[in-house]
């Protein structure tokens, strides 16, 4: 006989916390089997996480930064002692093939901890050069110096979306933790169990009880307890732009800080003097919203602006990769179309499709759902002949669904590109000089020039370092080149 899902309670305190209010089914998107059951939070079990944080946080924050480096190395190397039980479980809760779930969940868990550690040994005084001020009472020698000191923040709450469960929430919580922050966790209610067991591997790296905690909820209970907590001195969130604005506005109730990464619609702009290998790689960073975790993700440029002259040759291109990529299980492809998260999520994707092929978009591919059952399969899609004015070129599409528009002059492209919100990533393709020229004028997170692998260091250089949480600063842009 099978074993039966595991439940799991809440992390509190170095402790599994059984929840009053019973649990909820995680459910595999490719099989709508359960993988487990998570708790159902309520406020009552948020207040208890937070205090546990504040009695913590005490011994944690005064800590020296080299034994914080330490644990948090262990972290690291549990974590990927661990993989092979932990990649499985976040594929199937997930939706996520087997390559997405190891390489850009669990190992970049992983490194997001071997990363803290780094920072946490750099955080001392940082010491600012010194200058000549008037002479008299205050400064007899008409001098001063100074030094910038990183101190913790206090008590950390973070808040994360569905899609990358494990490596968001260690974005956020790793550099918090390396600072000398506690922390109380709320991974989104469709896959959180990945995320829970980080909380035994923390204990045995020797993370004292009460620094990390989690909680877990179906519903916008918990995060709103988490969010309106008095003891909760920083929320850190990453998710949908219309959230983001719930969470901001409760929290300014306290004048407590935020950290916010939302969603965005990235682009891929092509220009006109863009070579082959350019174009591959247009192409290649397109279709990532094919075989890069289904479309759910925001490196993925969900839009492409193509000059008029290349047009139709990159949508020759995104059609035969939407057609090749492979569809099924997550366990049976390296990379391929899996299944999005939830049924609801499906019907958006599909409706959004429909919307746009009413406002007169083309679907090139993707016009039939695939057949596979059970789960939740949507088709890899290219909509050609797409105008500014459509929804899908100013919306997001969390899924396999790229959107390509044409254009005639660099300022057009421009132009289109800031009529969404802006993108964590946005790449121009197109001789190299050229290129970044147009880089400079996107209003985005950052922006690769004829580059679709990110550079390792540009999460954090975009957010200006991760020492008092994971904190990204409004369009500030960082260029990256293959």
């Amino acid at each position: 006989m099978a074993d039966s899902p595991k439940k799991y309670g809440h992390w509190i305190a170095g402790a599994w916390h059984q929840p009053e209010q019973g649990h909820y089914q995680i459910t595999d998107p490719a099989t709508e089997e359960a993988v487990g059951h998570a708790s159902e939070g309520h406020a009552a079990e948020v207040w208890i996480a937070a205090k546990a944080a504040r009695s913590a946080l005490r011994e944690w924050s005064r800590t020296d930064p080299d034994e914080r480096a330490a644990v948090l190395e262990r972290v690291a190397a549990l974590v990927t002692d661990r993989a092979g039980g932990l990649v499985p479980l976040v594929r199937a809760e997930s939706g996520a093939t087997t390559w997405v779930a190891q390489s850009t969940q669990v190992l970049a868990a992983a490194a997001c901890f071997r990363l803290a550690a780094r920072s946490a040994r750099e955080s001392g005084p940082v010491a600012r050069a010194p200058q000549p001020v008037a002479a008299g009472p205050l400064a007899a020698d008409g001098l001063i110096g100074a030094a910038a000191v990183r101190r913790p923040l206090g008590v950390v709450g973070c808040i994360t979306s569905h899609n990358f469960p494990l490596a968001h929430l260690t974005g956020m919580v790793a550099p918090a933790l390396a600072m000398g922050n506690t922390v109380v966790a709320k991974p989104a209610p469709q896959d959180p169990l990945g995320f829970l067991e980080l909380g035994p591997l923390l204990k045995e790296a020797g993370v004292p009880d009460g620094v990390f905690n989690v909680v877990t909820g179906s519903g916008p209970i918990t995060n709103e307890a988490l969010v309106a907590h008095y003891d909760i001195d920083m929320i850190s969130f990453f998710g949908a732009a219309a959230v983001g604005k719930r969470i901001a506005k409760s929290a300014s109730d306290q004048l407590k800080r935020t950290s916010m990464e939302l969603g965005g619609k990235g682009v891929a702009i092509v220009l006109e003097d863009a070579d082959e290998r350019a174009l591959e790689s247009a192409v290649l960073a397109a279709s990532l919203n094919f075989s890069l975790h289904t479309g759910q993700v925001g490196p993925a440029p969900a839009r492409m602006l193509v000059h008029r002259s290349l047009y139709g040759k990159v949508v020759d291109a995104l059609v035969s990769h939407a057609r090749s990529v492979p569809v099924g299980s997550s366990a049976d492809h390296p990379v391929g179309v899996g299944p999005l998260i939830s049924e609801a999520q499906r019907d958006r994707v599909e409706a959004s499709v429909e919307e746009a092929r009413q406002q007169g978009a083309r679907v090139a591919a993707g016009d039939v759902r695939p057949s596979i059952k059970p789960g939740f399969w949507a088709a890899a899609t290219v909509l050609a002949d797409v105008t500014e004015d459509m929804t899908v070129a100013r919306e997001g599409i969390a899924g396999p669904v790229v959107v390509v528009i044409p254009f005639d002059e660099v300022d057009e492209a421009v132009r289109i590109a800031g009529g969404a919100p802006a993108a964590l990533h946005d790449y121009v393709f197109g001789d190299a000089a050229h290129a970044w020229q147009v880089a400079a004028k996107l209003r985005s997170g950052s922006v690769g020039v004829n580059a679709v692998m990110l550079h390792p260091e540009t999460q954090v250089l975009r957010g200006g370092g991760p020492f008092e949480a994971r904190a990204y600063s409004d369009f500030r842009p960082v260029v990256w080149a293959a």
